[in-house]
């Protein structure tokens, strides 16, 4: 009879996907002091047996992009745990809230007290994300510290992981590229990846017409990126973005890919179905899959009805889940999603030795989704309605081998067709 091993914990008979390690199949994950023990067929032990048939047994969910600095960025910021663990979620990325002023309450008010990881892309504006970039004249080259901002990146290195831009006409009116050629020195003394928001975000300047041609955006930009840097909201509906005024995607997107730089979703309000149709037909799929949660588009104020015409607001309700299903309904593989939000991301952060695997020795962060068949109806903020066949679902996650059921009140509940 063979002798069972001490394991605190085996997930039992899920679907494991592991692109690190070219693992996908059904097989058991064993935990042991926090740590994954094993991964492997027949797995035994100890302790609790949770079975997990039928579900997808996946490496710790990654967020790119989240807006979890409560409170200082006012309605922007949401509680990390519920768009964390609580949403089957073991790591967060914090898009450009805390800035170089604000980083040390970043770290003690939601670094410290969270269960999720949760790291940042320093903000390039000395006003970081407070209010959810709702004053754009806060975010000209008159509000950037480069030999502050790269202190900051340097200081809080553990945490830090990249910086984070604006590229998008309302900006480019006002200052041209000089707010953003000010970023992205930051992110070249840093030695850090610049991850820029493409698509219209602020109101053009009252009393003028525009002095910049969206579709000039995104090829000028580039000529200053780097290999690493990040363009995010390839499927944005404002313009500005990925695809042109004429309905074609640029040509040079392809170019950018080829020397290196990446991808991430950044799902948001922003997010389209008629244009990922186009990017995705055009070849050009998303390294990562951010969901970009935030105030403003998951939990819209009541007495705030001013929100419901910013460009960040939406009636929308997502997740990170929710938007894999969105990428599913657009034609992604299901082997080609998981990369996005497991390794694909820990690599972005630098940290594809630490997180984004079931490596044995690895800190036991797993996900824990269900893998539906049925008729759904999804829907985008450009009103548009898709069906989909396949729901993913959260169940739970581990972090650090500790349980968390996916019973966060924001997570949107999924409408049969």
């Amino acid at each position: 009879m063979q002798q069972q091993q001490r394991f605190d914990l085996v997930l039992k008979g899920g679907r494991v996907i592991d692109p690190a390690q070219g693992i996908d199949g059904v097989q058991d994950v064993a935990i042991a002091d926090g740590k994954i023990a094993a991964v492997g067929r027949d797995l035994s032990g100890t302790g609790e047996t949770v079975d997990v048939r039928g579900a997808l047994v996946l490496p710790g969910l990654i967020d790119t992009h989240a807006h979890v600095f409560r409170h200082v960025t006012g309605r922007f910021g949401l509680d990390a745990d519920l768009v964390g663990v609580h949403s089957a979620v073991t790591t967060l990325v914090d898009q450009g809230g805390p800035s170089l002023m604000t980083f040390p309450a970043f770290r003690s008010y939601v670094v410290a007290p969270a269960a999720s990881r949760v790291y940042a892309f320093l903000s390039a504006y000395l006003v970081g994300g407070m209010e959810g970039h709702y004053y754009p004249e806060l975010y000209g080259p008159h509000g950037i510290d480069v030999d502050g901002t790269v202190k900051a990146a340097f200081a809080h290195r553990d945490l830090v992981k990249g910086i984070k831009a604006h590229a998008e006409i309302g900006g480019f009116s006002r200052w041209g590229m000089e707010a953003f050629r000010l970023s992205k020195e930051i992110s070249r003394q840093a030695k850090l990846p610049l991850y820029i928001h493409f698509g219209q975000l602020w109101a053009l300047p009252k009393g003028g017409e525009t002095r910049v041609d969206p579709d000039r955006i995104l090829p000028d930009v580039l000529d200053l990126l780097e290999p690493g840097d990040v363009l995010a909201h390839p499927f944005t509906r404002h313009p500005g973005g990925f695809v042109g005024q004429d309905g074609r995607v640029h040509p040079v997107v392809k170019e950018a890919v080829a020397r290196g730089l990446k991808i991430d979703v950044g799902y948001g309000s922003h997010f389209s179905f008629a244009m990922a149709k186009k990017v995705l037909e055009a070849g050009i799929l998303p390294d990562t899959l951010g969901a970009d949660m935030h105030g403003y588009n998951t939990r819209l104020p009541s007495d705030m009805p001013a929100d419901q015409a910013h460009m960040f607001a939406g009636s929308t309700n997502f997740s990170l889940i929710s938007a894999m299903t969105g990428l599913l309904a657009c034609g992604v593989p299901l082997e080609k999603l998981v990369p996005m939000v497991t390794c694909n991301a820990a690599a972005m952060l630098g940290l594809a030795d630490e997180i984004g695997m079931l490596r044995p020795g690895a800190a036991a962060d797993v996900s824990v989704l269900a893998d539906e068949r049925g008729r759904w109806v999804l829907r985008d903020n450009e009103g548009t309605e898709v069906a989909a066949e396949r729901l993913l679902r959260p169940l739970f996650c581990l972090r650090a081998g500790r349980r968390f059921d996916a019973d966060a009140p924001l997570l949107p509940v999924a409408q049969a067709a």
